[in-house]
């Protein structure tokens, strides 16, 4: 169910003041959800026999100071990083190297460099072409692992086959191989081959593919595995009739797994996950106010930010990406939307682009209008990330609800001057030689 009643319950009272204060749009997150997901997904795995690490994915949220106090000070979470940005931003928050895995598939030098430095990472390698890239090898290696036509993919992240990511299966025991004779002394293994999952078996074949394949190198090079990471892509139930990812079940399916790993091996390698989207992304909401109401061939709402300053993901994945909908009156009261009192709407931005959608065809009160306010659910993780300037339109504040009812600015809405900086340079002409 998007958005909890808990969070409504919270966020409601207080709006109305939120709103005069800080003014249209932004996004606010709901900090006593987060914990209280951070404290399932734990109790989920406290069995000795998962080891547990999660390590939030950063491009979910990159709002590093908050992430550090909510996931890595209250909950000892790692981060996954995919840049350089995301790394630094980590390490300036004082995140130790054994929290932090650097999971890149198109690694410049530079970036391996800015990897080991700082007491390092764990390197999580996309190809096996780059070991010799990883100019100083580190001790703990780590590959991402592509299963090819094993497995198949989902409409978000498509076909392993197809992708861009990981080692092929043929070749993933001579990559450890190769990393065992540069130096490597523990390894890993990592997959990362769906998104928004909220099928339980597909999970728990992840899951078995990968001990499989841990059996299958170990044989090979008589070698141990510290971890196994399945990644993310654990789904949210975006729409009111969706259901929730059965977490209990992947833990109690996996521990089965492991202890029967245990049994014939005499150990079991750690489980890690990286889970963005389901920490994070039922405990945002996007709140805009309506700026205009037309009547053209469809029933038209336009608010006053767009997609990609807010929340991109209904432009990006216009097929998949639903985000729930409420329409709250002036004062910030929930309008109501049954049968007879719904008409069909698009919500829409201010952007020069006709993708600019939050939602098509969407049944919304039929009596909403002008200073009304939409309030967008399951916006916690990805949208922040994926916003951009395109057209010039400036990317929104953020602020955290606190379980006391206070709300913190947490980042500042974009200016003028921010969106102009990069064009403010000494000059700089090169005249190449003849």
């Amino acid at each position: 169910m998007p958005m909890s009643k808990a969070f409504k319950e919270r966020l409601l009272p207080v709006l109305p003041e939120v709103i005069q204060h800080y003014g249209t749009p932004f996004r606010i997150f709901d900090v006593q959800g987060i914990r209280d997901e951070a404290r399932i997904l734990k109790a989920c795995f406290q069995d000795p026999i998962f080891g547990f690490q999660e390590y939030y994915a950063v491009k979910a949220w990159p709002n590093a100071s908050v992430i550090a106090r909510l996931m890595y000070q209250e909950q000892d979470f790692g981060f996954d990083c995919s840049s350089p940005s995301e790394l630094i931003s980590m390490r300036e928050q004082k995140i130790p190297p054994t929290h932090l895995m650097l999971t890149s598939n198109n690694t410049s030098d530079e970036l391996f460099e800015l990897a080991a430095a700082d007491g390092g990472c764990i390197l999580n390698l996309d190809a096996e072409e780059m070991i010799d890239r990883v100019l100083k090898f580190p001790k703990l290696i780590c590959f991402r692992y592509n299963p090819g036509k094993r497995r198949t993919g989902t409409g978000f992240i498509g076909n392993p086959y197809d992708s861009k990511y990981g080692v092929p299966h043929e070749n993933i025991v001579e990559a450890y191989r190769r990393a065992i004779e540069r130096g490597a002394k523990h390894v890993g293994i990592h997959t990362m081959i769906i998104s928004n999952e909220r099928r339980l078996r597909y999970m728990v074949q992840t899951v078995k593919m990968l001990l499989q394949v841990i059996e299958m190198v170990s044989e090979a090079l008589n070698i141990k595995f510290e971890f196994f990471n399945i990644g993310g892509g654990i789904g949210i139930p975006y729409r009111p009739s969706e259901k929730p990812f059965n977490l209990p079940g992947l833990a109690r399916e996996s521990g089965k797994l492991l202890y029967k790993f245990k049994e014939k091996h005499g150990y079991a390698p750690r489980l890690f996950m990286e889970c963005g989207r389901l920490m994070t992304g039922p405990h945002g909401a996007l709140v805009a106010r309506v700026i205009q109401r037309t009547k053209k061939y469809h029933k038209l709402i336009g608010v006053d930010t767009c997609t990609l300053a807010a929340n991109p993901r209904p432009a990006v994945y216009p097929k998949t990406a639903y985000h729930h909908i409420d329409i709250l009156d002036s004062d910030c009261r929930l309008k109501e939307c049954k049968k007879g009192s719904q008409g069909v709407f698009n919500v829409h931005g201010s952007l020069c682009e006709d993708n600019d959608y939050f939602a098509k065809r969407r049944l919304l009160p039929k009596n909403t209008e002008v200073n009304d306010f939409m309030l967008q659910h399951d916006v916690g993780a990805h949208s922040p990330g994926m916003c951009s300037n395109y057209n010039g339109w400036l990317r929104i504040k953020e602020l955290l609800l606190h379980p006391d009812g206070s709300v913190e600015l947490i980042r500042r809405a974009e200016t003028i001057e921010d969106l102009f900086a990069t064009l403010e340079f000494e000059k700089d002409i090169l005249k190449p030689s003849k």
